[in-house]
C-alpha cells in the first residue's frame, strides 16, 4: 500500500525549493541614528562657534584661528569614521554566507 501525496510535496514536509533562508539581522543602527553621530555633529559645530566666538587679544593675535578649527574638524572626522569602522567590522554581509 503507498501513501498518495499532493505534487511537489512529500510526505517529509514541503519541497526544498519553499526554503527562504536565515532572516539578515544587522548589529549596528543606521549612522545617523546613534550616539556618536550626534556627539560628533555637536563637537563639530561647538569647534567652529569657539573659532568664530574667540577673537583677536589685546595684541592682534587670533588666539583660535580658523585654519586651527578646521585642523580639529578634520581630526574629529577622521576618528568618527574609524569609530563607524570599527563598530561595523564585525557585520557579516548579504553576500558572505558561506553555505552551499
Amino acid at each position: 500500500m503507498s501513501a498518495a501525496s499532493s505534487a511537489g510535496y512529500p510526505e517529509s514536509g514541503a519541497p526544498r525549493t519553499t526554503y527562504t533562508g536565515e532572516r539578515v539581522v544587522r548589529e549596528t543602527k543606521p549612522a545617523y541614528k546613534t550616539t556618536e553621530m550626534i556627539a560628533y555633529v555637536a563637537a563639530v559645530i561647538a569647534t567652529l562657534i569657539a573659532s568664530a566666538v574667540v577673537g583677536d587679544d589685546d595684541g592682534g593675535v587670533d588666539r583660535f584661528a580658523a585654519d586651527q578649527a578646521w585642523l580639529y574638524v578634520t581630526l574629529l572626522t577622521i576618528g568618527y569614521m574609524i569609530s563607524r569602522g570599527l563598530a561595523k567590522s564585525g557585520i557579516r554581509g548579504q553576500g558572505d554566507d558561506t553555505r552551499g
